[in-house]
């Protein structure tokens, strides 16, 4: 059975934490913490410190976000085999545990918000099922959407890799830098720089705006604002 959202932050804003390495220079995290992170020598939450401006913010983290802290609210993913990796730490997460993928509905700190089949794309109204726009991140806009808010900011929302050929802001996944062209041609920017222009026309449709802080954002459609702009 679907969860329905709650409107919990109702008239307010939300913070979406995706996986791409700008979060590390928006929020001018130093280049050898960086390093140990993505060397897996450091802990994802090291990052907390330097990110400090978001803890008194409504906050989703898209996947692994939300070892960031215990100031990430909500910790939301949309694959099984996230699930099968993380379980022990999602459970001990003491924010709301949230997923559009259909399985282990019986746990009662897990709540399951459905993927719409006949509104794969864009924005969905019932507060009981998401798009899923394949990606996680992009599914995360609609569950903020859901919350009641009025403005979502989009962080690591990248859709390309880095100066350094890093997809993400950790290594976690063990991918590391990328310079293959045949892992390259595996990345999946293309497959999901296709849904955001639907949910950009929606979220226009609803009042809803959306602001991306990452001025070199692949993706075309939100305003794109520094994060020093903001904070």
């Amino acid at each position: 059975m679907s969860w329905q959202v709650p409107k919990i932050w109702e008239g307010g804003d939300a913070w979406i934490i995706g996986g791409g390495p700008s979060l590390a220079t928006q929020f001018n995290i130093p280049k050898d913490v960086v390093l140990g992170v993505q060397n897996g020598k450091l802990p994802l939450s090291t990052y907390s410190p330097y990110m400090e401006a978001l803890h008194d913010k409504h906050v989703i983290g898209v996947n692994v976000a939300y070892m960031l802290g215990d100031w990430v609210d909500i910790a939301f993913y949309g694959d099984k085999n996230f699930y099968n990796r993380y379980f022990a730490s999602l459970a001990v997460f003491p924010g709301l545990k949230i997923t559009c993928y259909p399985h282990e509905r019986s746990l009662d700190w897990l709540k399951y918000v459905g993927m719409d089949k006949n509104h794969p794309r864009g924005i969905n109204r019932d507060p009981t099922k998401v798009s899923w726009n394949k990606s996680t991140g992009a599914a995360a806009i609609n569950l903020a959407y859901h919350t009641g808010v009025n403005r979502i900011f989009l962080l690591g929302f990248d859709m390309k890799l880095d100066t350094t050929s890093h997809q993400h802001w950790h290594d976690v996944y063990n991918r590391g830098a990328i310079v293959d062209e045949r892992r390259i041609r595996k990345l999946p920017f293309a497959r999901h720089l296709r849904y955001f222009p639907y949910i950009v026309r929606e979220a226009k449709e609803l009042g809803l705006e959306i602001i991306n802080v990452n001025p070199d954002s692949g993706i075309s459609g939100f305003p794109k604002v520094p994060l020093s702009a903001i904070l």
